[in-house]
């Protein structure tokens, strides 16, 4: 598992979620601007609703765009065993049922999830209760997390 093939996917999924995003949004602009959808009494509300969404969709971009520069300017350090994880860290954790999971600490771009050699790869940050209890921790910690009240317990099983 190589952390520098893993972040070429990330960047990779967030420009092509963006170039979706971006089309997603010029079609709902041009759909609430469009002429037919102009309102012809109070109850004609397909324009309105059509700028809705592409205030929401132009929303989206933005938020895309800003993960993507944040972690195109994310530096990759190596793992460095005096200050445990990092944003930039490679990780695999094991949940209490022996299931395994392999995620990327990552600046933005929470949820978002790629493939390496058939493995899926979760992208969180440190302002997930995960992401922040993993900061500082070394191969063989154990991590507590509660998550709506229900109580979840980790190993991490490697750092890359």
């Amino acid at each position: 598992m190589n952390k520098h093939s893993v972040h070429a996917l990330i960047l990779d999924k967030l420009q092509a979620d963006l170039d979706i995003a971006q089309r997603a949004a010029q079609t709902a602009y041009e759909t609430a601007t469009h002429e037919e959808n102009i309102a012809e009494n109070k109850y004609d509300t397909l324009g309105l609703e059509a700028s809705y969404l592409a205030a929401g969709q132009a929303k989206r971009v933005e938020e895309i765009r800003q993960a993507l520069a944040l972690c195109q300017n994310m530096a990759l350090r190596p793992y460095d065993e005096s200050t445990g994880i990092q944003v930039g860290t490679l990780l695999g954790l094991e949940d209490e049922q022996g299931r395994q999971q392999w995620l990327f600490l990552a600046p933005d771009g929470a949820g978002l999830k790629v493939q390496l050699v058939g493995q899926p790869i979760t992208v969180i940050t440190p302002r997930s209760p995960l992401g922040k209890s993993l900061l500082g921790k070394f191969e063989g910690d154990e991590v507590d997390i509660s998550v709506a009240g229900a109580r979840q317990q980790f190993t991490v099983t490697e750092v890359k």
